[in-house]
């Protein structure tokens, strides 16, 4: 339920359908300067009244078989204007008299082509790049609406019927793609259109009011009480540290930094030096609790089981330590971003995509004990560097890549030895023909990945592209493969001499000298980066260990993933100097047991940013 404010602020309700961008929609909103409030769809009428419009979010549900189908239909009644995007838009055709059928998936960039003038594309092109994500495709609308805009997949590519459609009669209007993320290039002039000319909203909302909120907000929850804060020296703990800092007084907060034998190379004492400079070392404590993680992780292969222990096991050591420091009345504070929370499905529809550590089972059961503190759990990574900016932090901190709180954890892939080729008599075939059109070969590889598909979680197999021709080609190719061969959701491109001819998993686990491996591989990258004066030019860049031999050689393959994003809902791959690549191949296959190095060049979706 959206917390109700007591505002002379126009407001816009985001009903949130499960999808994983509605607090995006919301953010988009109010950096209009209006206020944007998440609804449940299934809230009652009164509950929407007050609003000057109402946007319909995506979802994980298939409208064309009637999923999700029970929502408070009368907002259709409402004499506002309404906005669907992607199962939203989907939603308000099929309401109205259109179809929608299962079929015509496109995921990433298309070309979306208007029709005509129209105030919901007031000042943008005949052409806009915009973002796609779906199963499900409207193929007909009903009386009173017509077709906006259609899209196109490439030069000659296919096309999209009904991408953007409307109804100025009815006030009704739905777009296929999604204008929230960053992507679509013009998704905010949209969305602004809508929000400011169609539902005619006053701009008088702001951020700094978001700092004052929460700052008050914070000081009721913990009452008489203090805050206990993992601080993993991450943006997000670091900008929540000093905003319970401001809230509660420095003597009221204790910090641990938890050495989790998951941190990159030197981490920890970087960690402990950044928060005593801030100030913040009053009641800073550290362990090296790399112990129990690396025994709690033995032999553990599956992705979510390894993020589920990581997160058990932090909160062990923080009640262990907590116990031995007098103060387990505290709060548990946490630094939790919105991406943490939708990705772990954290609303009634919300599909799983990954279990972030901050949203294991016994921290939920503390959530709902009122034992944790989250001032940052509705903000994207953007918006948590604009409030550290507000609190006076340092840009070099603020603009750090992101790094996951699991660590390298989820960057060390571990496999049982047994090869995954389920699908690959059509996968094989399929790959090679995609990439044969533009001049590359093609490798299935038998392990899988997390992606992200139509807000649904897949579990999927990378595919080893390799050929010189050149990086748009390849990312072309790459998106054609996601779009025409099911079962991947993710490609590599191969920087070494030449395409291996078979590649085998290895039976690894979570170790010390594999993370070690991976610490130094990291180095390299990170280290690299800087040097080139990349660094600041891309939003993040993991360095993952696979356990594949290629052609028998070797033990590991390194994946580089360096990504362009801006709230890690989406992301894009990010193109490197070839010196750089140049240097990464003679150092880091250099390295011992390293079998291969490759760039990663998914989109997401239908990759998400980390492996696991």
């Amino acid at each position: 339920m959206a917390e109700e404010h007591e505002t002379a602020h126009d407001a816009i309700a985001v009903v949130d359908f499960g999808g994983q961008y509605a607090h995006l929609i919301a953010t988009k909103v109010r950096r209009l300067h209006v206020l944007a409030e998440i609804r449940q769809p299934e809230d009652p009428i009164e509950a929407f009244r007050k609003y000057k419009g109402i946007i319909l979010s995506g979802s994980p549900a298939l409208s064309s078989q009637g999923e999700d189908s029970d929502y408070t239909k009368e907002i259709y009644d409402l004499e506002v204007p309404i906005v669907g995007f992607c199962f939203g838009h989907q939603e308000i055709a099929k309401h109205y008299g259109g179809q929608v059928v299962h079929g015509g998936r496109e995921w990433g960039p298309a070309s979306l082509h208007l029709v005509r003038d129209h105030p919901l594309f007031a000042g943008l092109g005949k052409v806009e790049r915009v973002w796609m994500s779906h199963f499900d495709s409207v193929v007909s609308v009903g009386p009173g609406f017509e077709e906006l805009g259609y899209t196109m997949l490439g030069e000659g590519g296919a096309g999209h019927r009904f991408a953007a459609i409307g109804s100025d009669t009815h006030r009704r209007y739905g777009v296929q793609f999604h204008p929230e993320v960053d992507d679509t290039e013009h998704g905010d002039e949209m969305i602004a259109n809508f929000v400011l000319r169609i539902c005619g909203c006053r701009p008088s909302w702001t951020m700094e009011r978001y700092l004052e909120e929460q700052v008050e907000r914070v000081r009721r929850q913990v009452g008489d009480h203090s805050v206990f804060l993992l601080a993993s020296g991450g943006v997000d703990s670091t900008v929540a540290a000093k905003l319970f800092a401001m809230a509660v007084g420095a003597d009221r907060l204790h910090l641990l930094h938890v050495d989790n034998g998951l941190m990159r190379k030197d981490e920890s004492r970087k960690v402990v030096e950044m928060l005593r400079a801030l100030g913040l070392g009053r009641h800073a404590h550290f362990v090296d609790a790399s112990d129990d993680f690396l025994r709690a992780l033995a032999g553990v292969v599956a992705p979510e089981r390894k993020r589920a222990i990581i997160g058990e096991t932090f909160i062990e050591v923080f009640e262990r330590e907590a116990r031995r420091l007098g103060i387990e009345d505290h709060l548990l504070g946490q630094g939790t971003i919105y991406p943490d929370t939708i990705e772990t499905g954290g609303t009634k529809r919300a599909d799983t995509i990954k279990t972030h550590h901050n949203r294991v089972p016994i921290v939920e059961e503390m959530i709902a004990a009122g034992k944790v503190v989250e001032p940052l759990a509705e903000l994207y990574k953007v918006e948590v560097r604009e409030l550290g900016e507000q609190l006076g932090l340092p840009r070099e901190l603020l603009w750090r890549h992101p790094f996951p709180g699991p660590g390298l954890g989820v960057r060390l892939l571990c496999s049982d030895g047994i090869e995954d080729r389920e699908g690959f008599g059509e996968i094989e075939p399929a790959a090679a023909r995609v990439a044969e059109q533009y001049g590359l070969a093609a490798l299935p590889l038998p392990i899988r990945s997390v992606g992200v598909k139509a807000d649904l979680r897949s579990y999927e197999h990378p595919v080893l592209l390799h050929g010189d021709a050149g990086w748009e080609r390849v990312l072309e190719a790459a998106g054609m493969i996601f779009r025409h061969v099911p079962g991947i959701n993710r490609c590599i491109w191969n920087l070494g001499p030449r395409l291996p001819r078979e590649a085998r998993p290895v039976q690894a686990g979570v170790t010390r000298e594999r993370l070690d491996l991976l610490r130094e591989a990291d180095a390299i990258v990170m280290d690299g980066l800087r040097r080139s004066g990349t660094y600041d030019q891309i939003w993040q860049c993991p360095t993952v260990l696979v356990p594949l031999a290629l052609d028998g050689q070797g033990c590991e393959l390194v994946v580089v993933r360096p990504i362009h994003s801006e709230r890690a809902m989406t992301a894009t791959p990010a193109r490197l100097p070839e010196a750089l690549l140049d240097e990464w191949r003679e150092s880091i296959l250099a390295l011992p047991g390293v079998a291969g190095l490759a760039i990663d060049v998914s989109t997401k979706p239908p990759a998400t940013i980390e492996w696991e």
